[in-house]
């Protein structure tokens, strides 16, 4: 494995530590500060705003920089947003750490996954973007716990003072690790093996969106995520409410369902390298029918330990693919990786309203899980006709209505 992906991963790790592991320490936070408990839920809702602007308008604004320069540069910047909140005297600058450290988190994904699967041969683009994203991952399941453990023995402070040494470890490695002077990798080969199109400018990079399969594809993550999300953000009550299990047990709930993404980010990438849109499509029909019977059987203790878990594993087994795909379509458009990851959070707030909706509506508990099962099953139809529409003739050449 490249040294350089090991320490793009670490930096994945670094950048999903900071977002996960807020939630286990908004009580100490909100008392250190004597705010409310909304209040102190900002720190959570204005990372996840600020990481949908972020992605966008960091990549288009460093469109002309060398790759490694950026990432570098991305992580210095998680590691000022970080230390601003171990040093934080008050809430608003808790607050302004909080979204300086997310301005960096979609970028990063976005102009790393480029450079994970310049790092290896095409035939293993998939599994590289998986390997930078476990790292994401394996922050999801330690997050919480982390979060909860460190602020628990040496107070909130010290969680966020960890984080920011990893920050300093992955910056290191990247600029260790990274290949070139300047860390400019070359760009991704497109779907119909032509030579790869270089993107430097800004201009160029929306022109990218020019493609329908990009449309295609950034709705199909939207509608994943968004359905994915719609049941997890209420998934504690699903728990406690539906199924009997005591609020003691939510937080290993929840790692069994963090093990599921890792699994399925790594499972994911390996069938996406074999057959991307067969995989994306098997990927999201699995969310939806895992959704639809955990609904339905979410009474159950032991069913709702291994849905949580398929839950886990279908919703993140079509990252690594959805990134690649969005990617080639772009001609290796960094925006267009970035635009990924701020459409998975546009999904993220439309399934949890969606859902909470739902709820406020008196459908129960388990209406979430319902919601984000018809929520996904729409994107299996986008990707289906995706699908379709790139194996048509009219597709072949990248010129005609895909492209319009």
């Amino acid at each position: 494995m490249p040294s350089g992906l090991v320490a793009l991963a670490l930096g994945g790790f670094g950048i999903g530590l900071t977002e996960f592991l807020i939630a286990g320490l908004l009580p100490q936070v909100a008392s250190s500060f004597a705010v409310s408990e909304a209040a102190a839920g900002w720190l959570i809702s204005g990372y996840a705003l600020s990481v949908a602007i972020g992605a966008i308008a960091l990549t288009a604004a460093t469109a002309r920089l060398p790759s490694k320069e950026v990432l570098v540069g991305l992580v210095a910047l998680f590691v000022i947003g970080n230390l601003l909140s171990a040093l934080a005297p008050s809430y608003p600058v808790m607050l302004l750490g909080r979204i300086v450290a997310a301005l960096c988190h979609g970028s990063f994904f976005g102009i790393g996954s480029l450079v994970a699967r310049s790092l290896v041969a095409p035939e293993k683009k998939s599994r590289a973007v998986a390997v930078m994203f476990a790292g994401l991952t394996v922050a999801n399941v330690l997050g919480v716990p982390f979060g909860a453990l460190v602020g628990e023995r040496w107070g909130w402070r010290a969680a966020f003072w960890a984080v920011t040494a990893i920050g300093v470890l992955a910056m290191a490695g990247l600029v260790a690790f990274l290949p070139g002077r300047a860390g400019e990798v070359p760009s991704p080969t497109v779907p119909d093996h032509s030579d790869p199109v270089p993107l430097s400018g800004l201009r160029d990079q929306l022109r990218a969106f020019r493609s329908r399969q990009v449309w295609l594809t950034l709705t199909a993550t939207a509608l994943g995520y968004g359905g994915m999300f719609g049941a997890f953000s209420y998934i504690a009550y699903t728990f406690t409410e539906v199924g009997g299990f005591s609020p003691a047990d939510v937080a290993w709930l929840l790692m069994v369902y963090g093990v599921g993404l890792v699994v399925g980010n790594l499972v994911g990438g390996r069938a996406a390298d074999r057959d991307r849109d067969r995989a994306l499509v098997l990927a999201l029909l699995g969310l939806t029918v895992t959704l639809a019977v955990f609904g339905l059987l979410a009474g159950n203790a032991t069913a709702s330990v291994v849905l949580v878990f398929l839950m886990g594993v279908f919703g993140f087994a079509g990252v690594p693919g959805m990134i690649t795909r969005v990617t080639d379509y772009a001609h290796g458009a960094a925006l267009a990786a970035s635009a990924n990851v701020s459409a998975s959070n546009i999904g993220n707030a439309l399934g949890a309203w969606l859902g909470g909706l739902a709820i406020t509506a008196g459908l129960g508990y388990r209406a979430p899980l319902f919601v984000g099962a018809g929520i996904v099953l729409i994107s299996v139809i986008v990707m289906v006709v995706a699908a379709r529409r790139a194996g048509s003739p009219a597709h072949n050449g990248l010129s005609t209505a895909d492209e319009a």
